[in-house]
């Protein structure tokens, strides 16, 4: 019981120290169905690009360069479909997606960042490391991430998530 109430309790702290790229805040009732591992995932280029970015940043300031999941990436565009789907920016759902991230690889903290309309991955890395939320999580205690970017094919604007995780 005690562990369910911290690991309840992480949760709620790690929403609440978000930040977001966006003022929308509408709320999603989409259930977490991906109960499996996924194992595959095929990056972009911008993708490798951002997770090149960050890595290479953590290192520079001292901090250990984070290994990619796939699963975590998988995670990042189902949110990134999401978000382009129901025309929004925000954090729907990331509980659900933290709790399905614990569950399946066993991570012990999860925090997300997201971005839109960036038409570079560098564009959007530097806007991250100029928001002190996001870049706090750039710099977070960490060993994982993945990130999904995905382009509306309606209007051509880029749709960003970024989860890290600590295992």
């Amino acid at each position: 019981m005690k562990s369910s109430l911290l690991r309840a309790l992480l949760l709620v702290a790690t929403v609440c120290t978000m930040t977001s790229c966006s003022s929308d805040e509408s709320v999603s009732n989409t259930p977490d169905a991906t109960i499996q591992k996924v194992t595959s995932y095929t990056y972009n280029a911008s993708e490798l690009e951002a997770m090149d970015l960050i890595n290479a940043y953590r290192v520079s300031i001292g901090l250990n360069a984070l290994e990619k999941i796939n699963h975590i990436s998988y995670k990042s565009a189902e949110h990134d479909n999401y978000m382009i789907a129901n025309n929004v920016v925000n954090h729907n759902d990331f509980v659900a997606r933290s709790e399905n991230i614990i569950k399946v690889l066993g991570a012990k903290t999860v925090s997300e960042n997201i971005a839109y309309n960036y038409g570079t991955s560098k564009a959007a890395f530097d806007a991250w490391l100029k928001s002190p939320g996001h870049k706090e999580n750039i710099e977070g205690d960490f060993t994982h991430f993945g990130i999904a970017i995905k382009e509306n094919p309606a209007n051509g604007k880029k749709y960003y998530t970024n989860i890290f995780v600590k295992i």
